[in-house]
């Protein structure tokens, strides 16, 4: 049996540079479940071609939409980078240059030239649930994305904003916080 050994971080993507390279379907897919989980990310897409669909999503957030061809440069500044055209050579060649300049990089539809993957991901006000199959079954993980959006309840959020209130308010150092947080919601797995 293999073992998932991806460790799932949660980044500030409002405070990091991305760049989406690509400006079809597979870029307005990637783009899209980007700006969803993180309205403010910092992203710009770079590309020779824009779908229409990928227009209305940039005028939407306000993400700026640069007319080219890939070039090394666009690496500059860029903290993670998304390599999602059709041309297979070219995005191998965006993994290269990514890897050598230290740059997370995600090559759509390949797992083998991926840093991270981006998973399913289910809101619900301040709690973020994120969803890996290791790059195995994209589709799963939409459907437990969809799973779980059915049955989080809506007001998961007012749960977590009191208990944000009550460890606000309980004293003593650390270890005692988390142990009268953990008696406090025991319950919301006994059932």
């Amino acid at each position: 049996m293999s073992r998932n050994e991806l460790y799932p971080v949660f980044l500030k993507v409002s405070e990091l540079n991305i760049l989406i390279i690509g400006g079809g379907f597979v870029a307005c897919e990637k783009l899209g479940f980007l700006l969803k989980s993180s309205p403010s990310a910092k992203v710009k897409v770079v590309a020779t071609y824009f779908s229409n669909e990928i227009k209305e999503l940039a005028e939407k957030y306000g993400t700026p939409l640069v007319f080219g061809e890939y070039g090394r440069n666009l690496m500059y500044k860029q903290q993670i980078v998304i390599a999602a055209t059709n041309d297979v050579k070219l995005n191998e060649q965006i993994y290269f240059d990514a890897k050598s300049f230290n740059i997370l990089i995600n090559v759509a539809d390949t797992p083998d030239l991926c840093d991270f993957y981006l998973g399913g991901i289910v809101t619900k006000g301040n709690v973020k649930i994120a969803i890996s199959t290791n790059g195995k079954s994209p589709t799963m993980a939409k459907r437990l994305r969809q799973f779980f959006e059915k049955v989080l309840p809506e007001n998961l959020d007012d749960v977590v904003l009191n208990l944000n209130v009550v460890r606000n308010r309980i004293s003593g150092d650390f270890a005692r916080k988390v142990s009268n947080l953990n008696e406090l919601t025991k319950s919301l797995i006994e059932n």
